[in-house]
């Protein structure tokens, strides 16, 4: 992968979400992890990248599966289903993929609530608002193989999207582990033991439309998360 934090344009916006991150963790808001974003080479080309971005993830964003999202006020919300890894040990810059795969500890079915009033353009002003993060929404944990996984998106009781390729449309989350350890250490900053690190949508990502009150993400082997939505 190519160096996105050599972009002058990632830099000036990963120092807007450096500030952002400072400031939550002043107000007494938790570090819990990392979020990697625009993993499909389309989105990349549109915001002329080579490679994913890294947000972060704070305590106060975390959701449990089944609790309910209050969209009061957002934009465009978008739910993302996506593979949750969490880190079992530090993991520095330079690992190969054999290096980041013995890293990992458990993984599992997660979604992210991201606001996108309008389509990514410019790599500076998406990470200047945390790549649009709103929630991250954990379930169960285990372990599979990523090749065996496969994952089903429920609107309510209607299965509305389906894949037996979980590791295809956002990347292979052992290969995007060791990039996000690079990333960070170039901004001085460490994947550490305990880090939760949500890897990309396993699908098309999906806009939660005024009807919708719940959604389920089955994750197998592992299990299903769940998310209400209020407004």
């Amino acid at each position: 992968m190519n160096k996105p934090w050599q972009d002058d344009r990632v830099r000036r916006g990963m120092d807007a979400m450096w500030a952002l991150r400072r400031k939550c963790l002043a107000a007494g808001d938790k570090h819990i992890g990392w979020k990697i974003a625009f993993g499909p080479r389309t989105v990349q080309e549109k915001l002329g990248i080579a490679a994913p971005l890294v947000g972060f993830l704070t305590e106060s964003r975390l959701l449990r599966s089944g609790e309910t999202a209050n969209l009061a006020g957002w934009g465009k919300p978008i739910a993302e289903p996506e593979i949750a890894v969490y880190m079992a040990r530090d993991l520095g810059a330079g690992a190969d993929a054999a290096t980041a795969t013995a890293a990992i500890g458990k993984m599992g079915p997660s979604f992210e609530l991201i606001d996108s009033p309008a389509p990514p353009t410019d790599p500076e002003a998406v990470l200047k608002g945390n790549i649009g993060h709103r929630h991250v929404v954990v379930g169960p944990t285990g372990m599979a193989s990523f090749e065996q996984m496969m994952g089903r998106l429920f609107r309510g009781e209607t299965e509305a999207a389906f894949t037996k390729d979980v590791i295809a449309l956002p990347g292979d989350p052992r290969t995007l582990i060791a990039h996000v350890a690079d990333y960070l250490a170039a901004f001085g900053e460490t994947l550490r033991a305990g880090d939760l690190v949500i890897c990309g949508s396993v699908v098309a990502a999906v806009p939660v439309e005024a009807g919708d009150e719940t959604m389920r993400f089955v994750l197998d082997p592992i299990g299903d998360v769940s998310v209400r939505y209020s407004r």
